[in-house]
């Protein structure tokens, strides 16, 4: 039995496998795939240095959200040292838009006691070009943070295929 799920696992053309109850194996989905490699991820943020870089940021969030069908705001809460506390979806929106509420922010750095943040939204078009909006927020969300002494590092624009930090192109 174990032979044969490998050989018709071959033919799906899919280079990783699920098992499932029984012991047989079947062609892991792209959702599934997606889904592990977050988890994975996941581990290595909080059992290691998984994201001392920017480029393992941007990674982390791709694989996060850059497929989802509609906008989600994330943030990213972090101690004195930029390691991080915890990460959390804050908000859900829909295809093209997501309110984001400043006092929202401010209450989960505080609860989780964050010395700075980062924070990402996803664009569903796959356009990362942030948008006057996008600016205007990043800039009503450092000036809040900063009245509680919390810096905001960046905030990034996620799509399936980049991710554009705001702070790279000088607008945060």
């Amino acid at each position: 039995m174990f032979i044969n799920s490998i050989v018709s696992c071959a033919e799906e053309n899919s280079p990783l496998l699920v098992a499932e109850a029984g012991g047989c194996y079947r062609p892991a989905s792209d959702v599934e795939i997606l889904n592990a490699a977050e988890l994975r991820l996941l581990a290595r943020v909080h059992h290691g240095p998984a994201l001392q870089t920017p480029t393992a940021v941007k990674e982390y969030l791709r694989i996060r959200m850059g497929t989802l069908p509609h906008e989600e705001f994330v943030v990213l809460y972090l101690d004195s040292h930029h390691r991080l506390l915890h990460a959390e979806t804050l908000f859900r929106g829909t295809l093209g838009q997501t309110s984001v509420y400043p006092r929202e922010l401010a209450i989960g750095a505080l609860r989780h006691e964050a010395a700075a943040v980062m924070v990402a939204h996803n664009h569903p078009s796959g356009d990362p070009t942030p948008s006057r909006a996008d600016e205007a927020l990043t800039q009503t969300l450092k000036t809040a943070l900063a009245m509680l002494d919390i810096r905001l590092l960046d905030h990034f624009i996620v799509t399936p295929m980049q991710v554009l930090s705001l702070a790279e192109q000088g607008l945060v």
